[in-house]
């Protein structure tokens, strides 16, 4: 059904065949899935990023919430199957060959950059901590996440969750004993959640090169081709990196990554090392905005 109303949308039909006059003046259109959650604040940047392409595009696409909701894995197959027609997520080699990516990071890396969702009190606990202590507590991450597998891969204990509002009341509850977030995503959330009793923790900071893509269908060459265009297009003029600040600046500043002590952990091999691109592409603690 899906498909079937897309395609009518696609082609500017209206029930009983009359040529909707909004409908011929707009893009292509091209669907992004729902939220996961009514207080999940991850999808307010690439849908600004979105946003930003569709000027730089003429109006060639235009970018539309889908109705259909699902957890990200089952989202990742409907982009497979054609139901979907753009998701964004972190890279795995299993993704790239199911399809395609946009392989510039629309978050310039920051994803990689990971502080500490720990239970209010036991900040401090985390201060001194390297990675051999780190390895003996608990972790929490999404059972599908690409992340879990870079944890298990360096050492950690983690544990996965069938849903992402059910690792916040697995730290709350003391199932786990930290869920790493990162910078642009741990405020947001914190914020969002005060009765939980969560904080982050102290002087400490996980990294690894991780970042955040546009996937399309693989036969969605067009689409492709053109995010591409787009987002170096903005990160040559600056677009990207002041979009990026505007969202991200004072996250940032909060967490202080150059006062912190960097764990940096290796990618296992299911995670596809990060493409090389020019430093205007990366995110850098302390550089010029």
């Amino acid at each position: 059904m899906h498909r079937i109303l897309r395609r009518l949308l696609l082609l500017g039909i209206l029930a009983g065949g009359v040529l909707s006059p909004v409908l011929s003046h707009a893009g292509q259109r091209v669907f992004y899935p729902g939220a996961e959650s009514s207080a999940d604040a991850r999808r307010s940047y690439p849908l600004a990023v979105l946003n930003m392409c569709q000027d730089y595009l003429h109006g060639d696409y235009e970018f539309r919430a889908s109705g259909l909701l699902a957890q990200q894995q089952r989202n990742l197959l409907l982009l497979e199957q054609g139901e979907l027609d753009i998701l964004w997520t972190v890279s795995t080699v299993a993704r790239e060959q199911k399809l395609l990516p946009v392989r510039i990071p629309i978050d310039r890396g920051l994803i990689g950059w990971r502080l500490l969702l720990v239970r209010q009190g036991e900040q401090e606990q985390f201060a001194s901590l390297g990675q051999a202590g780190l390895s003996e507590k608990i972790a929490g991450q999404g059972h599908d996440w690409p992340d879990l597998a870079v944890l298990r891969a360096n050492g950690f204990a983690a544990q996965g969750s069938s849903t992402y509002e059910g690792l916040f009341a697995m730290l709350a509850r003391g199932h786990i004993d930290y869920f790493p977030r990162s910078v642009s995503e741990i405020w947001p959330e914190l914020s969002t959640r005060p009765g939980l009793g969560l904080a982050v923790a102290s002087g400490v900071a996980l990294h690894y090169p991780e970042q955040l893509y546009f996937f399309v269908n693989r036969r969605n060459t067009a689409l492709a081709a053109a995010l591409t265009s787009c987002l170096r297009k903005a990160t040559e003029d600056g677009a990207l990196k002041r979009l990026f600040y505007q969202y991200f600046g004072e996250d940032i500043a909060l967490a202080g990554l150059l006062r912190r002590r960097i764990v940096q952990l290796q990618l296992p091999e299911q995670i596809p090392p990060p493409p090389e691109l020019a430093d205007d592409f990366w995110f850098r603690p302390g550089e010029a905005r």
